[in-house]
């Protein structure tokens, strides 16, 4: 039976959910692939001991499984490290031994019957209605494998697939992915993942733009100028050169991250905050996007970065990307939105900007210092702390009229709720246990995006050489010309007071 989708309804700040709730979640069984990797590592292991820590989920048990020849004590053992090294949550002996106590651990090379049996061992422990929920964390080249095996272990009933990207290569590749997995799990049931939708700034956007009487109107091409997603990355490629060099920045972040990114800043109002609605508003936006013209790219390539083991010696592999992007209706028609990110850039960042179209100056007098420091932007932190600044002309105290940009600052760490975050991972594998579909991708929203890539991947630009620790080449500045790029800042962000 395909699975329904509804909408997630949170606890409150501060409360925990009961077994008791109206619409309690059922008993899952967690099957990880990949799970020795390095994801699983630094966040899926971590945020799921988290989740059945704080009593999020309902009563789980996670059957891990990889190609290394593990023992499920082996397993334990490395789950263990992994999530005192890398969780955000301390846990006690006795908060870990009750995650250990739900953890195994199955080769995959021991086949799909040794996988359908701990399933079912797992299943008659959590009783008669418990799902399974499968994390394909697994390079895109294993998914059709892992589908394969679930359909060959009969673990299709019942079960949800979370997929992480890329998902595919280009159009034909994905419709090519689609095809193929729909043959074994109904469109409800799949769950394609971009963990940066998973983070609360990237809903704050949400509620900026709908919530607020101060915004809403004025978030059209009659008031914004243009629009920055900036992601740049300080770490290199992090021993991922095997995945790396035949995917490039454009297929690892921007249409797997940054354009998501995009549909939520750029989307229509939808009818109601649930899955259906908002994901028919961010496939409009894709629908509306115009082909990517390659003269508004520009690719580059760190100096190195061919030298790194598993990288060709003539690689055209991008570890730099920036594009313009248009979309073409009535409320963005003329308002450019530019999209960075890179590899061993200056900093590691994650912002959105707004750029607001600057005011008449004439009646301040020359020198007063109007317009000399840009326009007025609304900027989005996606990083944890989850903060929003909005910049604006102020007078300067003293004689004269000087002007000079002043800020209003807001982070989540300064309200009495910071403490009720999850991490992305953990709200995203909570909202695929819940069926919600609000934060991952459609099928047909995917195909849009590599449809409007192919002008790009058909003929893409040469790279361009930059340095480790800069910006990327010089000719992005011709890119957004007469703008100016809002990475780096001229300001720092404030600090929550302790």
């Amino acid at each position: 039976m395909p699975d329904r989708t509804q909408t997630i309804a949170y606890p409150a700040p501060g409360s925990r959910p009961s077994r008791r709730d109206p619409e309690p979640l059922a008993p899952h069984v967690i099957v990880l692939f990949g799970a020795t990797g390095d994801l699983a590592k630094r966040k899926l292991l971590p945020g799921l001991a988290y989740l059945q820590q704080s009593k999020f989920t309902p009563d789980v048990r996670v059957i891990g499984t990889a190609t290394e020849d593990l023992t499920s004590d082996e397993f334990r053992e490395r789950a263990r490290k992994a999530v005192e090294t890398f969780g955000t949550h301390k846990m006690s002996d006795e908060e870990w031994a009750q995650f250990a106590d739900r953890l195994e651990y199955v080769p995959v090379t021991a086949g799909p019957d040794a996988l359908a049996s701990a399933v079912k061992a797992a299943e008659e422990l959590l009783g008669p209605d418990a799902r399974r929920l499968h994390y394909l964390s697994v390079p895109p080249k294993a998914a059709q494998a892992v589908i394969a095996m679930l359909r060959d272990a009969g673990l299709v009933e019942r079960a949800r697939v979370v997929m992480e990207k890329p998902f595919g290569d280009d159009l034909a590749t994905a419709i090519d992915l689609n095809d193929f997995v729909h043959e074994t799990f109904d469109e409800s049931q799949i769950f394609r993942i971009d963990h940066f939708l998973g983070k609360e700034a990237a809903l704050n956007i949400l509620a900026f733009r709908f919530a607020n009487g101060l915004f809403e109107p004025i978030w059209n091409r009659n008031f914004i100028d243009h629009v920055q997603i900036d992601i740049p990355e300080s770490l290199g490629l992090d021993q991922r050169a095997t995945f790396y060099e035949p995917t490039g920045a454009f297929k690892d972040m921007v249409v797997t991250h940054l354009m998501q990114v995009m549909s939520f800043v750029a989307m229509e109002p939808p009818t109601a905050l649930e899955p259906r609605a908002i994901s028919e508003e961010k496939n409009k936006v894709f629908r509306s996007m115009l082909p990517i013209n390659p003269g508004d790219v520009v690719r580059g390539q760190y100096s190195g970065y061919r030298g790194e083991v598993g990288v060709a010696p003539d690689s055209d592999t991008e570890t730099f990307i920036a594009l313009k992007v248009e979309i073409d209706n009535w409320r963005w028609a003329g308002v450019p939105f530019y999209l960075r990110t890179g590899k061993k850039m200056a900093e590691g960042q994650r912002i959105i900007s707004i750029a607001f179209k600057e005011a008449p100056k004439t009646m301040f007098p020359s020198g007063s210092g109007v317009g000399s420091e840009g326009p007025d932007h609304l900027t989005f932190d996606l990083a944890d702390s989850s903060r929003v600044s909005l910049s604006f002309y102020g007078k300067r105290p003293g004689p004269g009229m000087r002007l000079e940009k002043l800020s209003m600052q807001f982070s989540t760490q300064e309200t009495g709720s910071a403490g009720d975050v999850l991490e992305a991972y953990e709200r995203l594998i909570l909202d695929a246990m819940r069926g919600d579909h609000t934060l991952f991708t459609t099928a047909e929203g995917i195909e849009s995006l590599w449809d409007r890539s192919a002008p790009l991947l058909e003929d893409p630009p040469p790279v361009k050489p930059y340095q480790p620790g800069t910006w990327g080449p010089n000719a992005i500045h011709q890119l957004i010309a007469p703008r100016a790029w809002r990475l780096p800042f001229e300001r720092e962000w404030r600090q929550a007071k302790q």
